[in-house]
């Protein structure tokens, strides 16, 4: 018995499917969720969603948010979410460096603007993990024989 993903921002819905199993970077820790799972209300901190379907895996990097869960549907409202194989990686890397740059120039007097770099920082480097960990498991599964459940 599947569970409904959603995985939504303000501007467009990144993800929506039935899955065996969603995983969520929950602010005290992953909080993995399966179908029939109480309900639950979390915050979300930075990170990897991560949904499983008939043994095939998505990746999404996200930025934040709030997670509901039912025990038939995961609704994530994220501030902002990419799927792993739409994240330019060299766009990441250049956020990155330039929130790296901006941070070793100094603590701005600002603490909203220190805020904005800091997650800027957070999401890139978040992006690049995300992708690189998709990258990795697409060379491994070319060396692997086919999965049939």
């Amino acid at each position: 018995m599947p569970i409904r993903c959603e995985i939504v921002t303000q501007e467009t819905t990144v993800f929506s499917d039935d899955v065996d199993y969603v995983s969520l970077p929950g602010r005290e820790g992953v909080v993995g969720v399966l179908p029939n799972h109480s309900p639950l209300l979390t915050v979300l901190s930075f990170g990897e969603v991560y949904t499983r379907k008939n043994g095939e895996a998505q990746y999404f990097a996200v930025g934040g948010g709030f997670a509901e869960v039912q025990p038939d549907k995961v609704i994530v409202l994220a501030d902002s979410a990419e799927r792993a194989d739409n994240i330019n990686i060299a766009r990441a890397q250049e956020a990155r460096e330039e929130a790296e740059r901006l941070m070793a120039e100094g603590v701005p007097d600002d603490p909203e603007r220190y805020r904005m770099i800091e997650q800027s920082l957070r999401l890139a480097q978040i992006q690049i993990d995300v992708s690189q960990r998709r990258a990795a498991e697409m060379r491994q599964a070319k060396g692997r024989p086919p999965q049939f459940d």
